[in-house]
């Protein structure tokens, strides 16, 4: 079985206007340009008069290596979302006003394809080789991580601010 560790646990949340259509577009494509594989794991939706409720997770990966792989968890909790109509640059548009909730987790998979557990000898094997041989390598992957989720979630962040101040 792959060896998985949670390398960064990052969190934002933001109250107020923001196109959420839009958003979640920018977050999708953030992903796919950077060549992670996204799937949408559950999206549920509560619907209470004009405002929704949303909860939403992504599990996004990408492979590092033969041995290292990366998963990215994405949760958007989305909640009192309403349609309003804002002016901008002197045009009526329609846009949304809520509160968001995003966590972004990163994790390190070792050995994906669980190609070192088909035998005890493999499994001791891939444990001295993940403890003395590769250490650095695995420094440097879950530094990799901590920079990818950081990255994200400072993309998302500016998106919304920028979308809620125009």
């Amino acid at each position: 079985m792959a060896e998985k560790e949670q390398v960064i646990d990052e969190r934002l949340t933001h109250s107020g206007i923001f196109d959420f259509v839009s958003f979640y577009k920018y977050a999708h494509s953030w992903l796919k340009e950077e060549r992670y594989g996204v799937s949408e794991e559950k999206y549920s939706e509560k619907v209470s008069g004009n405002a929704r409720d949303l909860d939403i997770r992504w599990m996004a990966t990408k492979k590092l290596s033969d041995y290292f792989k990366i998963e990215i968890e994405v949760e958007f909790e989305v909640e009192k979302l309403t349609d309003v109509e804002v002016e901008i640059d002197g045009e009526r548009k329609k846009t949304n006003k809520g509160k968001i909730g995003i966590k972004i987790k990163g994790v390190l998979v070792k050995d994906p394809d669980s190609k070192w557990d088909k035998t005890p000898f493999y499994r001791f094997t891939r444990d001295v080789y993940n403890k003395y041989v590769i250490p650095g390598r695995v420094h440097s992957m879950e530094e990799r991580i901590k920079s990818v989720v950081i990255s994200f979630k400072d993309e998302l962040k500016t998106f919304l601010e920028l979308s809620g101040r125009r």
